[in-house]
């Protein structure tokens, strides 16, 4: 039996070499991936094929103020993506994840192109907030429900938590990868980028595709 000190110093190794299996496959794969995906829907975005819904506002909306603090944590999904496939070993397992986030996206922009939506204008002078008049400026409130910052956290947060234990993490892993998916999730509304319908919306969506996985992962 392994020594604490031991057993932490495995366990080091074994992420490490993890992280490093396929690397240049990972990193080119994420980076491809996301320009394919960003061209798509800056797209819509700029160019809506329908009229654009603005979607409602709910009491969680005006709970929720605005919080420029929030913005790193709006930005951290990112990384956050990044996490589930640099946390697999196999190419396989990487083509496999890349099929089911790239649905998940194909599925999100298709919502998007026959029903183009936004949220309401927050009336907040953005450019007296530097961070946020830069994102405002790339990524307008539009594309808007489901959110697909919220879906894709969830739907990593999901690959996170069945992927954490067998690489040998815990549950202090488990809970900071809740804490950060929940993060994410409110710092769309915080950031005014989204209100509490695309939210939830995005947030089921997420889960819908995680569990069809998980379920056709098990009976196979």
């Amino acid at each position: 039996m392994l020594s604490p000190i031991h057993a932490k110093h495995h366990l080091r190794r074994n992420i490490a070499a993890i992280l490093m299996a396929h690397l240049w496959f990972k990193v080119f794969g994420y980076i491809g991936f996301t320009t394919l995906f960003f061209w798509g829907y800056i797209y819509l975005l700029k160019h809506p094929a329908f009229p654009v819904t603005m979607m409602p506002l709910t009491t969680l909306d005006r709970l929720v103020t605005f919080e420029p603090w929030a913005l790193p944590v709006y930005l951290s999904l990112w990384t956050y993506l990044s996490l589930p496939p640099l946390l697999m070993l196999t190419k396989r397992e990487l083509i496999e994840y890349g099929v089911w986030i790239g649905g998940l996206c194909f599925s999100t922009l298709t919502i998007f192109y026959f029903w183009p939506n936004a949220v309401p204008p927050a009336n907040i002078i953005w450019e007296e907030y530097p961070g946020m008049g830069f994102l405002k400026g790339v990524d307008a409130a539009g594309n808007a429900c489901p959110s697909l910052h919220v879906a894709t956290a969830v739907f990593s947060a999901f690959w996170l938590h069945w992927r954490l234990p067998k690489i040998g993490l815990g549950t202090k892993s488990r809970l900071v990868n809740m804490g950060w998916c929940l993060a994410i999730a409110y710092s769309t509304m915080a950031t005014k980028q989204h209100v509490a319908v695309d939210v939830i919306a995005g947030g089921v969506f997420g889960w819908a595709l995680a569990w069809c996985y998980q379920k056709m992962k098990y009976q196979s």
